[in-house]
């Protein structure tokens, strides 16, 4: 008799992944926040298609066995990183590659909209006011981007297509990186400061009003990488302040924001719902590559994307 497939336990979101491709290969189930914890234990594998659920979290912890295998559909993985997920045997994969170049001509776009003020060009135009203006040259200024993983090297590289001189930090100094520990330096010189790291104990509220009051007041702040990077209060303080020029933030600590949260109205700040790295068809990217992946771990091959439990993100170069 032939073995029964491996069980594929899906945490939904709507639309769900496309998995038509596994029928017969995989067992695969559909579960909700409210009983994922009851169907762990009969599961192999886990795709935590809602990347935005917290759920693995609290569901983990417990008795019985657990998934060998669990992916998430995102980038980042501390929603689903728990010290029992972190501490057992358990493979864990992320979306690494797919929202790389998105994400970058995202930022790109920010850097240029401020740069040209579009937004005030915008509102003229609703008011029918003709006031000209002058704007900013973007080649020629400096940019500190916060994170050398793919994103922050696809965005470095966009910005250097721009003629914007890029410096790259990550958690320590390599070739073409900077080290922590020149973090302050080069932000104090930036006219752009770009966010793109993963979140973890070291980088959690990194920018906080010490890290704004270095920046010089020309200076602009994007934040693509994760909300809590950022301490929301002091970013408000900088800019109405004045300690910088202006702000974008495309990811929040509590998301989504609620229609009475003082950051709409913060002077200088752009707001943006998470949407930086979704593009057309990005779904069935992400879908596509949870069935390659699969496809490696059926066969005992190595599956790709292993991040690092106790780092919290994909190590590479």
């Amino acid at each position: 008799m032939a073995a029964a497939p491996p069980t594929l336990l899906v945490l939904d979101a709507d639309p769900p992944p496309r998995l038509g491709s596994l029928t017969g290969r995989a067992r695969i189930e559909h579960t909700d926040e409210s009983s994922l914890a009851d169907r762990l234990p009969h599961a192999d594998v886990l795709l935590v298609w809602d990347f935005a659920s917290r759920a693995v979290r609290s569901a983990w912890p417990g008795e019985g066995p657990r998934p060998r295998w669990v992916h998430t559909a995102s980038a980042g993985v501390d929603h689903l990183m728990c010290p029992e997920l972190a501490a057992s045997d358990t493979v864990v994969t992320n979306a690494r590659g797919i929202f790389d170049q998105p994400i970058a001509e995202y930022v790109a776009a920010l850097v240029l909209t401020m740069a040209k003020d579009l937004p005030r060009t915008l509102e003229l135009q609703r008011e029918r006011t003709w006031r000209h203006r002058e704007s900013q040259r973007v080649a020629g200024t400096r940019a500190c981007v916060v994170g050398s993983g793919p994103i922050g090297r696809t965005i470095a590289r966009t910005l250097k297509a721009l003629d914007v001189n890029t410096a790259l930090v990550g958690r320590e100094a390599r070739t073409g990186v900077h080290g922590p520990e020149d973090l302050d330096r080069l932000i104090a010189r930036a006219d752009w400061v770009i966010a793109a790291a993963p979140l973890t104990a070291q980088t959690y509220g990194m920018f906080d009003a010490r890290r704004f009051g270095v920046m010089q007041p020309s200076a602009r702040f994007i934040n693509i990488g994760r909300g809590p990077l950022v301490v929301e209060d002091a970013l408000a303080e900088a800019l109405v302040k004045r300690w910088i020029a202006g702000a974008a933030l495309d990811v929040f600590e509590h998301e989504p924001l609620t229609p009475d949260s003082a950051l709409w109205d913060v002077p200088g700040l752009i707001v943006s719902p998470h949407m930086s790295g979704d593009t057309v068809g990005w779904r069935d990217q992400l879908g596509t590559q949870f069935v390659e992946l699969y496809e490696r771990w059926e066969t005992g091959r190595p599956l790709l994307n292993v991040v690092d439990k106790k780092r919290g993100y994909v190590p590479g170069r």
